[in-house]
């Protein structure tokens, strides 16, 4: 239960900050901070200040939707700090977007800690491949002055990639500004945008970093950053950081699950971001090359960093194993070849799904084979890295540390290659357990002019491992977003992200007067499920819809359609159109409230980036057209792998998950009209199933409260 204190200090913080801003409290804010000060304030603890399980097994785990205007960011801000700092926890902010991850730590937490009377530090949490690595800046440096224009660095990357004059003057520049002060070694910190070629060559990963071994680690950019973290009381982070460091066990870069409270901004990205994390790839050809290259390597790694110990004998047993897997792979594409078909109908599909995860006995006889091998590549190497990690280390070694420096990043690589393919070859080698299945399938991608099979598996659902790693093990979470409901339900959410039934639900309502938006679907309107037919009534609608002042936003669900509408128009129109892909979202959307300012027309085509996280208030914006519902296309293995699943169980797919799915990305997109309390618009839906289909009504009952003008 919420102690006074605990209320006490909440309410202060928030008092206070309003007293200070001079704003008036918001009815949904005050919900909003109340759900979160007793779902977190109520946490039972035991005497070490950890989390009673037994007592608090689900209930530490909020779930807030939070309508657009609520002004979430303060809400939780100004709840979970007090708690963070009374429980002596620290506070993850995570977001899913770079744009909101910056506005929180620039804008809202300088605010809080201006306006609130709360005393706390803050820190932003980036990757390592956010932060120059000053070994591969030197060791760059270093072959370029030696070797000239055109050095290539095929030390650390198969194709060899060539640094020109522009490159060379790049990096001496970056070791400049280091040097006098001028540049803290975060890419986001240098006044131009860096390529992510030219960055690639200087930045590096877990696997490739010798971490405190390195001589370099007193100045390295990346463990400043990380020093700073554990003296913060906030840190804020993004979904993917969050999620790379549960995969690490959790506390690895971010303070450890059981010592943090989660806020999980954006939270309705968050199931699909963690599928990523889960998900395993390898693709044949590729592999096939780099044991090869490794093998080419290996000769010299040894000659110039074996010292006759483990690292060496462990390096001697590797060119069988090299060839032994290189072989096994070699078999793999004719096997593939025969077993799977990349065409549908159409001759497009470039994928082929196994139904119902179940892998031909062929295939998984070979993948248990690489599997071996790469159960033994990963444990050699594993022990060459260690090894070279100790010498780092030993003050006596026989083994010059700059020698160790120069190939301790591509021992980490080859190390990390080697487990990921031992990942994906042992999913492939077993018959799942338990009731969910995995999806398996393999896509043909372009390598080179020719082409490369990669071969992928990922968990249907993220629910479990989210469960396991995550809601079980920390302190306290709250997520939060405008759309986390389907069909005005939390059931999407629980079955993808894998938060418990016992959890605290909550919905906010937006403080917006949606009577100020109409909601139109025109009698003239086609079902867009007859697509020539739909994309011509489209471009015979829009020149009268889109005749009127202010901006307009036109969404549309594939590519191809959006293309032909707008060559399909007078050019005229076409004149006024601003279409996604013709240049930067941030060129286009400069583009167009200009020209709004300017006094003129400007309508923005896009796709479904555009439906979300774009805020165009007043004149920006006064009329959304939707061409269609947001249906997925049924293209995705993983999602034709969890309806297939869905069905075996006796459900109903396209109910359970197409609708629901569809719905929310309706509000999402509709939610792109109403910015601030006084914006007002229209709303104009070009698809006649909303009404004509029996699904078409709950989708529309999920929506806000618009006026509604359905003929």
């Amino acid at each position: 239960m919420l102690s006074e204190k605990d209320k006490e200090s909440i309410q202060n913080a928030y008092r206070q900050f309003l007293n200070g801003r001079e704003l008036k409290a918001r009815y949904g804010q005050k919900l909003m901070i109340a759900a979160i000060a007793r779902s977190i304030g109520g946490i039972h603890r035991n005497g070490s200040g950890e989390r009673d399980h037994g007592k608090t097994d689900g209930q530490h785990i909020c779930v807030v939707e939070a309508g657009t205007g609520t002004g979430k960011t303060v809400s939780y801000l100004l709840a979970a700090i007090p708690l963070a700092i009374a429980h002596d926890k620290t506070l993850v902010v995570s977001t899913a977007t770079v744009a909101l991850q910056e506005q929180i730590i620039h804008k809202d937490l300088p605010e809080v800690i201006r306006h609130s009377g709360l005393k706390f530090d803050i820190a932003l949490a980036k990757g390592r491949g956010r932060y120059m690595c000053l070994s591969k800046l030197d060791q760059l440096l270093t072959e370029l002055t030696s070797s000239g224009v055109g050095a290539s660095m095929a030390l650390y990357e198969d194709e060899k990639p060539q640094v020109d004059e522009t490159g060379i003057k790049l990096y001496r520049e970056m070791a400049d500004q280091l040097a006098v002060g001028k540049w803290d070694g975060d890419r986001d910190n240098w006044p131009e945008t860096i390529a992510s070629d030219d960055w690639s060559l200087v930045t590096t990963d877990h696997r490739q970093c010798s971490g405190r071994r390195c001589p370099h680690v007193s100045n390295c950019s990346f463990f400043r950053a990380r020093e700073s973290l554990g003296k913060s009381r906030v840190i804020v982070a993004n979904h993917d950081l969050l999620l790379a460091d549960l995969a690490l066990g959790g506390g690895a870069i971010l303070p450890a699950p059981e010592d943090a409270i989660y806020v999980l901004d954006e939270a309705h990205h968050l199931p699909d971001k963690a599928l990523n994390h889960f998900a395993h790839h390898s693709r044949v050809g590729a592999t096939t090359g780099w044991l090869d290259q490794a093998n080419k390597n290996l000769g010299q790694l040894l000659s110039e960093i074996g010292d006759g110990g483990e690292l060496e004998r462990a390096g001697e047993e590797l060119p069988a194993l090299f060839t032994s897997a290189k072989q096994k792979l070699e078999m793999a594409w004719p096997l593939l070849e025969d077993l799977c078909e990349f065409e549908d109908e159409r001759g497009r599909t470039q994928r082929h799904r196994f139904e119902g995860g179940v892998v031909p006995e062929s295939l998984m006889q070979l993948a248990d084979q690489l599997r071996e091998d790469f159960d033994e590549l990963e444990s050699l190497l594993g022990k060459m890295v260690q090894a070279a990690q100790r010498m780092m280390e030993d003050a006596h070694s026989p083994v010059p540390v700059v020698d160790l420096e120069r190939w301790y990043p591509l021992l980490g690589s080859w190390h990390g290659r080697a487990e990921s393919n031992l990942e994906l070859w042992a999913n492939y080698s077993r018959v799942d357990e338990g009731s969910v299945p995995q999806a398996r399938w393999v896509t043909l991608v372009d390598w080179g002019g020719s082409f490369d099979f990669e071969v992928c598996s990922s968990p249907i659902l993220a629910g479990k491992t989210l469960e396991y790693s995550l809601w079980r093990r920390c302190y306290g979470a709250v997520l939060t977003s405008a759309t986390l409901t389907a069909l005005g339900r939390f059931d999407r959410l629980k079955m993808r992200a894998g938060t418990p039934d016992n959890a605290s639900y909550e919905i906010v309502p937006s403080p917006f007067d949606f009577s100020r938006a109409q909601l139109c679907v025109p009698r003239d309107a086609v079902e867009a499920n007859n697509a020539d037919l739909h994309t011509n009534a489209v471009i015979e609608a829009l020149p009268t819809l889109l005749d009127s002042p202010g901006g307009s936003l036109v969404l549309f669900a594939s590519r191809r359609q959006m293309e032909t509408v707008y060559e399909s128009l007078p050019g005229t129109w076409r004149n006024r159109i601003l279409m996604q892909g013709q240049q930067s979202r941030q060129q286009l959307l400069d583009a167009h409230k200009a020209s709004i300012d300017g006094g003129g027309h400007s309508v923005l085509f896009g796709l479904a980036s555009f439906a979300e996280g774009l805020d165009l208030p007043g004149d920006y914006c006064r009329h959304v057209i939707i061409a269609k519902l947001p249906f997925a296309v049924p293209d995705d293995p993983i999602e034709a792998a969890l309806a297939e699943w869905i069905e075996a169980k006796g459900g109903n797919p396209f109910m359970q998950i197409t609708v629901p799915d569809a719905a929310l990305k309706l509000v999402q997109a509709c939610g792109r009209l109403l910015r601030t309390e006084s914006d007002s618009g229209t709303i104009t839906l070009l698809d006649r199933r909303i009404v004509t289909k029996r699904y078409g009504r709950a989708m529309l009952d999920s929506l806000p409260p618009f006026r509604r003008d359905i003929q």
